[in-house]
């Protein structure tokens, strides 16, 4: 149980580590957004790849593992988190991209059950309810371009993630759907060598970014999440926007606001009820 707790903390802090990386990349101009995603999914497949031929299992990479399906929809919250870290904060962007993905999974669970019990349901009212109150325009209301950007990257990895569930080798696949959604991005180079500005620091950030909180972080994921229940794995996740406020007021001198933090409060608390709810 130890490992199995290491292992989780391992990877929960490099999921918000994430958010913290992007932001100071992008905030300060060491990088474009366009450059930064690129290099983020390309060094995260070249470390995934790695990693599955490490272990002993290059094989599985022969038979395209994945697919274009789950790389766009990779593709597509990857850009969109970039974007919208040009203009939020790593705490409030950590928070919106957890509620708008937990809500989206949460929601598709409750279409496909036949009788999602009434805690469920008041859970995802609860949340989508905070979400909302968090994005009302008002003095402490977040970017509103740079919070639909985040609640697009959000869905996006919901969507993933419900395409990812019960695959026999998440590795393999998470590798292969890196591999694949490097080829999206072969529009944002026309983008980074047009008007794009790249830095030894913002590429150090990316790459990162992409190896080590991205890639690494979803192998080391992987070895704690079948030591977990579903329950669980669902509610250590919980923490990943609390680790990234801990992390940004720390590290990048961000304030700590009462919206920020009622709708944490709120979206936490939701979301827990909708996972027990449903034992």
């Amino acid at each position: 149980m130890p490992t199995t707790l290491l292992l989780t903390l391992v990877a929960l802090v490099a999921f918000a580590a994430n958010s913290l990386l992007a932001r100071l990349a992008l905030a300060a101009a060491t990088i474009d957004a366009a450059s930064f995603t690129t290099i983020r999914i390309a060094s995260g497949a070249v470390a995934l790849a790695i990693l599955v031929v490490a272990r002993g299992r290059g094989a599985a990479l022969r038979g395209a593992p994945g697919s274009w399906t789950s790389a766009a929809a990779l593709f597509a919250y990857a850009i969109a988190f970039s974007l919208a870290y040009l203009r939020l904060g790593a705490a409030t962007g950590a928070l919106i991209l957890f509620g708008a993905v937990q809500v989206s999974m949460l929601t598709w669970g409750l279409v496909t059950r036949d009788r999602p019990s009434a805690a469920e349901i008041a859970g995802l009212l609860i949340a989508f309810a905070a979400l909302a109150y968090l994005l009302l325009p008002g003095l402490h209301a977040p970017d509103p371009v740079g919070s639909a950007l985040m609640v697009t990257a959000g869905v996006a990895w919901g969507v993933y993630s419900v395409r990812g569930r019960g695959v026999p080798n998440p590795l393999g696949d998470t590798a292969g759907n890196f591999v694949r959604a490097v080829l999206f991005c072969a529009p944002l180079l026309v983008l980074s060598f047009r008007a794009g500005r790249v830095t030894t620091e913002g590429v150090t950030l990316a790459i990162a970014s992409g190896a080590v909180t991205s890639g690494l972080g979803y192998a080391v994921w992987y070895r704690a999440l079948p030591r977990l229940t579903t329950a669980q794995a669902a509610t250590v996740q919980l923490t990943v926007p609390i680790i990234a406020a801990a992390g940004a007021i720390a590290f990048l001198g961000e304030s700590l606001t009462l919206r920020l933090v009622v709708a944490s409060t709120a979206i936490v608390g939701g979301v827990a009820l909708a996972i027990f709810g449903r034992r």
